[in-house]
């Protein structure tokens, strides 16, 4: 392993000009959970680590019923899964965190980090994909905003210039009417990797018979994570049915092109991203209708699908 000089960042325009100074030698950390292992293996070799973990300003969040929900990047996983207005209003959000690894990576681990690592089976991504973030971006030619769906540029890539740091992630506030949720698809649940990843949004009117808004968005199918747009045209101002929802899923399918590789094959996937798609996709419309189902009941349903399909 190589060794590599350590510095603190004492704020973000500290941090800012450190990233801008070291450029490609630095890397930048905050939970280090993912910056340990790659180190470890050689993948990683900087020159110089940025520690950005005491940067105060990076750590807040709020929500408010206009503007919505505003995340620092240094909020934690752990905080995203126990968080109560996440729980009740972004639910497929605190479902994909405690889908996250186990307790203890998540009281670590960052949404700043999950995004900027950039895995296309990065758990929280789906979930925020499917609310619409939004990336706040500061360096050193000040700020800029970037939706999340052009954040990524490939796998391990991002859209950051040198010197620029995410500094926060906002979610638009959702209608009343409407529900979500994320399954992840693992060998081993939340301590594996996701072989497949879905979250799904719904929105309805006229007294729920009719979906006035959906995103469905998969992880580990392609390069980056991916909204599947062909499909939500299919149920987006539609009369929901029992055989429309099959419909959706199998089109969910065609937008997949996943790739062989240790946790799954290619075909499975894409069998799984039919059967998961419907799946988030009645949970979504029963919450509309009914209102948010206790978390201990949305993390249920994801961990025991998964664990379910893996038995399969």
């Amino acid at each position: 392993m190589l060794r590599f000089e350590f510095l603190e960042a004492r704020n973000l325009r500290h941090a800012i000009a450190l990233t801008d100074q070291h450029g490609d030698d630095a890397r930048i950390v905050a939970g280090t959970t993912d910056f340990l292992v790659r180190w470890r293996q050689g993948v990683w070799t900087p020159k110089y680590v940025i520690n950005i973990g005491n940067v105060a300003a990076l750590k807040r969040s709020s929500f408010s019923a206009r503007s919505g929900l505003r995340l620092g990047s240094l909020v934690t996983i752990r905080e995203l899964e126990t968080n109560p207005v996440i729980r009740q209003r972004y639910p497929a959000l605190a479902a994909a965190a405690s889908a996250f690894a186990g307790v203890q990576i998540r009281n670590l681990a960052t949404v700043g980090g999950n995004i900027c690592n950039a895995s296309p089976a990065g758990d929280t991504l789906p979930a925020l994909l499917a609310f619409d973030a939004q990336c706040r971006i500061a360096g050193p030619g000040g700020e800029r905003i970037v939706p999340l769906d052009q954040f990524f540029s490939g796998p391990g890539r991002t859209v950051l210039e040198r010197g620029e740091i995410l500094v926060e992630v906002v979610l638009p506030p959702p209608p009343k009417v409407s529900g979500s949720l994320y399954i992840k698809h693992s060998p081993r649940a939340a301590m594996d990797i996701a072989t497949l990843g879905v979250a799904s949004y719904v929105a309805l009117k006229d007294r729920g018979r009719v979906c006035a808004d959906v995103k469905i968005v998969l992880g580990a199918v392609a390069p980056t994570p991916i909204r599947a747009y062909a499909a939500e045209d299919l149920l987006r101002g539609q009369t929901i049915t029992p055989e429309l929802l099959v419909k959706v899923a199998q089109a969910t399918q065609e937008c997949a092109s996943p790739i062989d590789d240790l946790r799954g094959s290619a075909a499975h996937r894409k069998d799984l991203a039919g059967v998961l798609t419907h799946r988030t996709l009645e949970q979504a419309i029963a919450m509309a209708k009914t209102g948010p189902i206790s978390f201990e009941a949305q993390r249920r349903l994801a961990v025991e699908s998964a664990v379910m399909e893996a038995a399969v």
